[in-house]
């Protein structure tokens, strides 16, 4: 298989930042989606690859391991090993060529297609034999904030085929869904990838979230915070009504108990709705209500 750079694959440099890789790649993968493409053979192929190079550029580890063995990253650990073993052993033999700057003077020629041999089965010339484990797929679903209150079930459509899955009540924004096995094949019968579906949550008109709790703002008007009085506020069931007591304070904040969004895979189990009242202040007085408030300051006084 050719040797494909991951980082032009995404369009960045080597110098890239995380936080470049991340945007390269999520403006990439909404690019060549299948869903937008169901019958290009080319677009499915580039959002594979996509994939691919987010999963090893991604992440400070294998990033690093991947600068420095390339198309080989996956195994890093063993090369390393390797190295370590034949440095203890100062009969190991001299110079021959690294591999990937990584070798140093570890392996001499012999030695070098014999490790390749016990890595993939016949050394270098016919690794390609090798079984090995497919490529981890990485996925993005956005959800609205409603529905992730609830538990529900999702179709996606990775590189052609048509997923079911259950999205669990109380989920995260951000949380990652791991499908195992549902990544790409493993060549010559080994173990297919995994498929992580990062799920991202549309933000709500009336709730802010935080962790399981919930926060809305009330507006109540200057009589009612006041006098006192009745209002009525939205939560994730339906509306409530509430006492507001004579003389609350603009900024005032009050909790309903359990009426927060569910907690992730904890049947029945709620977080917290906080309530902050935020006090209107009449405009456009009439005459007579600015005579009404100028008796109500001398009274005061």
């Amino acid at each position: 298989m050719a040797y494909i750079d991951y980082y032009k694959v995404l369009g960045v440099d080597k110098s890239a930042s995380q936080d470049d890789i991340k945007k390269a790649y999520r403006k990439l993968a909404r690019k060549y989606h299948p869903d937008l493409h169901p019958d290009d053979k080319e677009a499915n192929k580039m959002f594979q690859q996509v994939n691919e190079a987010n999963e090893a550029l991604s992440d400070p580890e294998k990033r690093k391991k991947y600068d420095e063995y390339g198309e080989n990253w996956k195994h890093a650990d063993q090369f390393d090993q390797a190295k370590q073993s034949r440095s203890r052993n100062p009969f190991g033999g001299g110079g021959g060529g690294g591999f990937g700057g990584g070798f140093g003077g570890g392996f001499g020629g012999d030695d070098y297609s014999d490790f390749f041999e016990s890595m993939f089965g016949g050394g270098g010339r016919s690794r390609n034999n090798a079984r090995a484990k497919g490529q981890d797929l990485q996925a993005e679903l956005q959800i609205l904030f409603r529905d992730a209150a609830e538990t529900h079930k999702k179709t996606v459509t990775i590189n052609g085929k048509s997923l079911r899955i259950t999205i669990p009540a109380g989920i995260a924004n951000g949380q990652v869904i791991k499908l195992k096995g549902q990544g790409n094949e493993g060549r010559n019968g080994g173990l297919p990838g995994d498929l992580f579906i990062t799920i991202t949550i549309a933000e709500d008109a009336v709730f802010k979230r935080v962790n399981d709790d919930l926060y809305i703002n009330k507006e109540i008007d200057l009589y009612t915070a006041v006098l006192g009085g009745d209002v009525t506020v939205d939560t994730l069931n339906g509306k409530v009504k509430l006492k507001v007591p004579a003389g609350t304070q603009n900024g005032a904040k009050i909790r309903l108990k359990s009426k927060g969004f569910p907690v992730y895979k904890k049947e029945g189990e709620f977080g917290n709705l906080f309530i902050t009242y935020s006090v209107s202040i009449p405009v456009n007085l009439t005459e007579k209500q600015i005579k009404l408030f100028t008796e109500l300051k001398e009274l005061t006084q």
